[in-house]
């Protein structure tokens, strides 16, 4: 029987708890062993959506093979926020020096760094945050817009929903990618996403503007971009010129149409390709008529990726 457990901190997201929970408790309808428990420093905790949770100021006696998790709380910045007193953190501490696993959801991360758990470690949390918790660490790595990070026997993710993607990778650990394939399957989780994806998707990049008519055309692409969509039919679906839309796409986006659908189509097989798709495969699946194109846009991407990252670092 495993046990986790989790620690509730004020003004906590209910889906950085709930979400994770929910894994682990259908984990126990279908028999693999969980239960699952509810800790804080005081008996009712507030969340940042309004509603006072419950839980035991008593920690259960812990064995190496059970799980803390500290899900996030709502901080525009992690100083002065998520406090925890030093009893908490050295037990959070002493728990992972026994062999056990500590994992945390968006700024949960802070309290894992608090007690000296992320020093020497990879780590991420939810990309807001991220630059801050590089300076309150500098001991740690943080890895930049991906879902999760597993480092020995703590793990870090972004936040919100991936948790979720945090808590079945831990039970695809344990009892391999089936039974939490059965359990995303009755949560209705379209796909169990592999850590190192992208925090922020092709989708939502390029959502940051209000142009109503590239609104549109964004809407007709995200739903047919495996097919073959002309300039003229999406110029007529916005009620604009072929000209004029690709400028206004362009403007709004940084992206012409044609590229656009490119990226969605990419980011479709890499997310094939992280679950056993071979090259071949997952080029058709999204739209490309071989391979051939695929590589040459993944290639290009790598080395845009590559060169911002060498300009950060000089």
């Amino acid at each position: 029987m495993t046990r986790v457990v989790f620690l509730l901190v004020p003004q906590l997201h209910l889906l950085d708890l709930s979400g994770p929970a929910q894994v682990f408790s259908t984990a126990a309808d279908h028999g693999l062993g969980y239960t699952v428990g509810y800790v804080a420093e005081q008996e009712d905790v507030p969340t940042a959506q309004g509603l006072a949770l419950r839980a035991s100021v008593e920690w259960p006696r812990l064995t190496p093979d059970d799980l803390v998790v500290v899900p996030g709380w709502r901080a525009p910045m992690l100083r002065a926020h998520g406090e925890l007193s030093p009893a908490t953190l050295e037990r959070l501490a002493a728990h992972h020096a026994a062999g056990g696993t500590v994992a945390s959801v968006c700024a949960g991360a802070d309290a894992l760094g608090r007690a000296g758990l992320l020093d020497g470690r990879r780590c991420t949390t939810h990309h807001d945050l991220q630059d801050e918790l590089a300076r309150r660490y500098p001991r740690t790595a943080v890895v930049r817009d991906v879902l999760y990070v597993v480092d020995g026997r703590v793990v870090t993710s972004a936040g919100i929903a991936s948790g979720i993607d945090l808590a079945l990778h831990l039970v695809t650990v344990r009892h391999g990618p089936a039974a939490a394939a059965r359990i995303a399957r009755e949560m209705v989780v379209h796909a169990r996403r592999n850590g190192d994806e992208r925090q922020v998707s092709v989708m939502l990049r390029h959502r940051a503007h209000l142009v109503d008519a590239v609104h549109r055309v964004q809407d007709l692409i995200d739903a047919r971009f495996t097919a073959r969509l002309s300039l003229a039919d999406l110029a007529g679906a916005s009620g604009v010129s072929e000209r004029t839309l690709t400028r206004h796409f362009t403007e709004a986006t940084g992206l012409t149409p044609l590229r656009y659908q490119q990226e969605l189509r990419v980011e479709r097989a890499e997310h094939l390709i992280a679950h056993g798709a071979t090259t071949e495969a997952a080029a058709r699946a999204a739209g490309f008529q071989d391979a051939r194109m695929l590589r040459r846009l993944r290639a290009r991407a790598e080395a845009v990726r590559t060169g911002a990252g060498k300009a950060l670092a000089s």
